[in-house]
């Protein structure tokens, strides 16, 4: 089972109406943050609510543009329809700060050019990846994941960590640096280098938020085990 770190996930949703402290709408909303796709019954189910009240609150957030949908067949019979946040229902989750950052990154661009941002970026990381690691270094592997998870949990990113194996999967439901990214691709790269550093462990990506995926997710490798290239 994941490990969960739910500080920050149960603040992430705070704008008005569509994002509520609490409440059914509010819950539909991070279900579909957690999970990238649901069907109205398998949230029904998940949130222990009746099918109705899901159906009422996803039409009202596809009235306000947070969620759309997709149809898929399975089988006979009519289509499922598949719910995900647009990207609208992505930017109901919290960015910390993200507007600032992109506008200083562009001066300093500006000022000293594009290499000089992402030399700044990769800094940033390496001194996060180098403070993880210091606290983690007594831990297991999977004990470390678990708190790399808690870690980023803490800044927004809404981070799980699943063990498989000697390895696991790393997986960011929010991208808190999301408008930095889609500007700076660079940040992207400095946070794979900055995870296989905290892990002391090969990682390659498997789903990218600024492509389109619901989630960031990472496959970390154990002690001596092969990792594919998915990229």
């Amino acid at each position: 089972m994941p490990t969960r770190a739910g500080g920050a996930a149960q603040r992430a949703v705070a704008a008005p109406k569509s994002s509520g402290p609490g409440g059914t709408r509010a819950a539909v909303l991070m279900h579909l943050k957690r999970h990238a796709v649901a069907t109205a019954a398998a949230i029904a189910s998940a949130l222990d609510c009746s099918l109705n009240a899901v159906r009422h609150h996803i039409r009202e957030l596809e009235a306000e543009g947070a969620v759309t949908h997709d149809r898929a067949r399975h089988g006979v019979g009519a289509p499922a329809h598949l719910y995900r946040l647009t990207a609208a229902g992505h930017a109901l989750f919290p960015d910390r700060y993200a507007r600032t950052v992109t506008h200083l990154l562009d001066r300093l661009v500006v000022l000293q050019g594009r290499r000089a941002s992402a030399a700044m970026m990769q800094e940033h990381y390496t001194a996060i990846g180098d403070r993880i690691r210091e606290e983690s270094r007594a831990l297991t592997h999977d004990e470390r994941g678990a708190f790399i998870a808690r870690a980023l949990d803490a800044e927004g990113f809404m981070a799980t960590w699943e063990p498989g194996g000697a390895g696991g999967v790393l997986t960011e439901h929010n991208c808190p640096h999301r408008l930095v990214a889609e500007r700076f691709p660079e940040i992207c790269a400095a946070e794979e280098a900055f995870l296989s550093e905290a892990f002391g462990a090969p990682i390659v990506r498997r789903s990218h938020i600024t492509a389109g995926c619901g989630t960031c997710s990472y496959h970390v490798a154990g002690a001596g085990e092969p990792v594919e290239d998915r990229s």
